[in-house]
């Protein structure tokens, strides 16, 4: 990747002086992390936690709360998430018969193997890949992995590169090693890692980046590049 431009705690002091302290907007429990995850489509902070919300107020989340209500009336629930109410409806169902079969009505249950047996085990829920299998890990405080927010596993690469690979998995690891190298391997300043570089990959350094009002500027190696009129993508 080349040199890199930005020591990632300096990086994240800058951002946290701009934006502050962060708290998850989400459930930090990995059960109710699932049950919010499935709560909204496309899943964004607000759909989910207005599904979220909605469903705890009209069925409960608790597993054998979901099973005992009707595909129509979780669907019902689920209206303010967002789109395809009905499939997310039979995604919960599917999660709690598992977490009641598999788990005897508790998902912490499934962290007593091995890192990767967890890890393996995470994935078979729907829609969870690596990001979402790290993100449970890291603020389920299981394992003080090095997690990335899934869609800004860019950011971090795009500042202290100036780059950014077209394919996603090379971005993912990409961040990852940024973070596992340089940030401690403790919950609060990996958990810390990820929050600053969600709410700036969300407010300012989307797909196509508002680098005119970004905060960190006059540090980051992708704007640098812009400025100097250079291609910022690599395969």
């Amino acid at each position: 990747m080349g040199t890199k431009a930005i020591a990632v705690l300096d990086l994240l002091d800058r951002l946290e002086q701009h934006y502050g302290p962060q708290e998850p907007a989400f459930p930090v429990d990995p059960y109710e992390f699932l049950v919010w995850w499935y709560s909204g489509y496309p899943q964004s902070d607000a759909r989910c936690n207005a599904g979220w919300q909605s469903l705890k107020k009209q069925i409960g989340i608790e597993p054998r709360r979901i099973l005992n209500a009707s595909q129509a009336k979780l669907a019902d629930a689920l209206k303010p998430g967002g789109m395809v109410p009905e499939l997310r409806a039979m995604r919960l169902q599917e999660l709690a018969a598992r977490v009641v079969e598999e788990y005897d009505g508790d998902l912490r249950a499934l962290f007593a193997g091995s890192l990767r047996e967890v890890r393996s085990a995470l994935k078979r829920f729907h829609s969870i890949a690596d990001p979402g299998a790290d993100r449970i890990l890291l603020f389920a405080r299981a394992a003080p992995v090095a997690a990335v927010p899934s869609n800004c596993a860019h950011v971090v690469v795009r500042i202290a590169y100036g780059l950014e690979r077209e394919n996603y998995g090379v971005t993912y690891r990409e961040a990852q090693k940024l973070i596992a190298d340089e940030v401690p391997e403790q919950f609060h300043a990996r958990q810390r890692a990820y929050l600053l570089l969600k709410v700036h990959g969300q407010t300012v350094c989307k797909t196509k980046p508002r680098c005119e009002r970004c905060p960190i500027r006059d540090i980051c190696a992708y704007a640098a590049g812009v400025d100097r009129g250079e291609t910022r993508q690599v395969g």
